[in-house]
C-alpha cells in the first residue's frame, strides 16, 4: 500500500492541535497568535521535509527517476542519452569562374538559422559552385534536428564574397540533424534494458542498438530476412524525418566496413556502421527502410465534431502495433475508433486485419467519413 503523504494543511491542522494538547488555555488558531504563527512555521518546514523524501524515493528507481539520476541508472544498463547532431549538405552558388568560397564561411537559411561551409569549393567553368555546409549550433550550444532542410531552399552568404553571388540554394538535402534524446526515450530504452537480458546478439540486442543511433525511434529485427545468416534492422525516425513521413532517406545495405555486400547509403549507412562496431561477427547486417503500406477506411456514422479524434486514434494506432511483417487485429482498430467516438454509433469497413507483408509498415492512408 503506498503511503498516504501528509497535506500541508493536514500538518497546520496536526501543529495547532498538538500546541492547544500542550498548552492548556492557549489557542494556535487565532489569526496573530504567536504559538499559531510558529506552528504554521513547523508544518511548512515538514511539508519541505515530505517533499524532499518524496524527490528522494522518485530518484531511487529507474521507473520515476529524473535528471541525471535517469541518465545514472540508465548507464548502469550501457544505456546513454543519444547525443544531438547537426545537419549537414550541400549549398550550390553562381559566381566566375575560378572564385573560391572558403572553408568556414557563414550562410544564413531564409528563416536566419545559421550554416557554415565546412570545406573550401571553388567555381566551376559552368559558373557554379557546390559547397558542402553545416548547421551552426543554436545559442544553447546545442545542434539538432532544425538545421534540416530540403533542396531547394535559399541560402544568404552572410558576408559577401567577390565574383560570388550571395544568394543560392540547397542542391543536396542538408540532413542528418537530431536533437537531444529527450527524457520518455531514454527511459523507454533504459526499462527495455532492464527487462531484457543481453543474449549476444539476439534479436532483442539488434533492436537496442540501433535505437541507441542518434535519430532512429523505432527499430524491428528481422532473423535471416535476407537469407540464412542475414539480420535485417528495420529503422524508422519518426522526428528527424518528419516530412518524409518518418522513413529513412538513403539506401539499403550493410556497413561501409562489411565486404559481404553492397554498402547502404545516409540514414541506413549511419545504422549499418552502429550495428557493425557491436553485432556478432558471422551475420551479415543489413539496415533497411520500411514500405508504406497505405491503410484505407471508411468510417460510417461518427459526426464532424469527432470525426478528427477518430483520425488520431488510428494514427495512434498504427504506430503503436504497426511493424514490418506484422498484423494489426482489426479489434483493436475498431476499439481505438470507439474510444474516440463518444458514444456514438458507427461501421469501419474494411473489416479484415491489416496484414503487411515482408518491410510492409502500415501508415494512414485516406479516411473517408460517411453520413
Amino acid at each position: 500500500m503506498p503511503y498516504a503523504r501528509p497535506t500541508l494543511s493536514g500538518l497546520q491542522e496536526t501543529v495547532a492541535s498538538d500546541i492547544a494538547a500542550s498548552l492548556k488555555g492557549s489557542d494556535a488558531l487565532l489569526r496573530f497568535s504567536n504559538l499559531g504563527i510558529t506552528g504554521r512555521a513547523q508544518a511548512g518546514l515538514a511539508n519541505m521535509h515530505y517533499g524532499y523524501l518524496d524527490w528522494i524515493a522518485k530518484q531511487a528507481v529507474p521507473f520515476t527517476c529524473t535528471d541525471e539520476f535517469l541518465e545514472g541508472w540508465a548507464a548502469l544498463k550501457g544505456v546513454f542519452r543519444q547525443p544531438p547532431t547537426s545537419a549537414a549538405g550541400v549549398v550550390t552558388f553562381s559566381g566566375a569562374a575560378g572564385k573560391s568560397i572558403p572553408v568556414g564561411a557563414g550562410l544564413a537559411r531564409s528563416d536566419g538559422v545559421a550554416f557554415v561551409s565546412t570545406s573550401a569549393a571553388v567555381v566551376a567553368a559552368d559558373g557554379t559552385v557546390a559547397v558542402p555546409v553545416a548547421a551552426v549550433a543554436d545559442p544553447a550550444g546545442l545542434a539538432g534536428a532544425f538545421g534540416n532542410t530540403p533542396v531547394g531552399a535559399t541560402m544568404t552568404l552572410s558576408q559577401s564574397i567577390a565574383g560570388i553571388q550571395s544568394t543560392g540554394a540547397v542542391s543536396a538535402e542538408i540532413k542528418g540533424g537530431a536533437d537531444l534524446e529527450g527524457s520518455d526515450s531514454l527511459r523507454s530504452r533504459m526499462l527495455a534494458a532492464y527487462q531484457q537480458a543481453p543474449q549476444g546478439g539476439g534479436l532483442s540486442d539488434y533492436e537496442s542498438w540501433a535505437k541507441a543511433v542518434p535519430g532512429v525511434t523505432r527499430a524491428w529485427c528481422v532473423p535471416n530476412g535476407f537469407g540464412v545468416g542475414t539480420v535485417v534492422i528495420f529503422t524508422m525516425f519518426d522526428e528527424v524525418r518528419a516530412s518524409g513521413g518518418g522513413f529513412p532517406q538513403g539506401t539499403d545495405g550493410v556497413a561501409a566496413a562489411e565486404r559481404r555486400g553492397l554498402p547502404a547509403s545516409g540514414d541506413q549507412l549511419v545504422v549499418a556502421n552502429v550495428l557493425y562496431s557491436v553485432q556478432a561477427v558471422v551475420g551479415l547486417v543489413y539496415a533497411a527502410a520500411p514500405t508504406a503500406l497505405a491503410v484505407d477506411l471508411t468510417i460510417q456514422g461518427l459526426p464532424p465534431s469527432v470525426q478528427s479524434a477518430a483520425s488520431a486514434a488510428v494514427a495512434a494506432t498504427l504506430l503503436t502495433l504497426g511493424r514490418p511483417g506484422g498484423t494489426i487485429p482489426y479489434g483493436a482498430l475498431w476499439s481505438a475508433i470507439a474510444t474516440a467516438a463518444n458514444g456514438n454509433a458507427f461501421t469501419v469497413t474494411p473489416t479484415a486485419d491489416i496484414v503487411c507483408g515482408f518491410g510492409q509498415l502500415p501508415v494512414v492512408g485516406t479516411i473517408s467519413y460517411g453520413g
